[in-house]
């Protein structure tokens, strides 16, 4: 019994040890890369900053027509989703990464559509901005679903899709 229990208990160490170690990239599995971009105010904000939470991150601009038509389903999700408990986090978030290169229209494109999470960064240089490189978006609106450890567990979900996908996640309470 006692060569039973050494087993499990190497085996929850291994398992949790791998997750916490998952090599940094882009694939499912990876840890997440890390961003460390400006918001509006100026501030730093790491992506790392929300672990503990589900996080998307949502790489979009506000001349993205596509972007702003999906930014709706992006606000329904995170009102629905925020203060829920999950299996792999305890609410969720979005971290906007704008390419846009004016903050004025980046500001101005928040506010008009709603977007009332705190996490918004750029660098404000547009295709060239450094998470575009690191995060390989060729196109936009992008985005990665990372867990509570940072760890990718889905992508480029939109509408109905995202829902479905954290609903999927959800704790349901007893």
């Amino acid at each position: 019994m006692k060569h039973i229990f050494l087993i499990l208990f190497a085996f929850v160490c291994f398992t949790i040890r791998s997750q916490n170690n998952a090599p940094v990239g882009l694939n499912l599995g990876n840890t997440a890369p890390e961003i460390e971009l400006k918001n509006p105010e100026g501030e730093i904000v790491k992506l790392s900053s929300l672990r503990g939470k589900l996080v998307l991150i949502d790489f979009w601009a506000s001349w993205c027509g596509p972007c702003r038509r999906e930014n709706p389903a992006v606000v329904n999700a995170y009102k629905q989703f925020k203060d829920k408990k999950f299996k792999q986090g305890e609410g969720f978030t979005v971290y906007s990464v704008s390419l846009d290169v004016k903050p004025e229209p980046w500001k101005s494109a928040i506010a008009q559509d709603s977007l009332i999470w705190v996490s918004h960064v750029s660098d404000l240089a547009g295709w060239n901005s450094s998470s575009v490189t690191q995060y390989q978006v060729s196109d936009i609106p992008s985005n990665f679903l990372i867990n509570d450890k940072g760890i990718i567990i889905n992508k480029n979900l939109r509408g109905e899709d995202l829902i479905n996908a954290l609903n999927k996640l959800v704790v349901v309470e007893k």
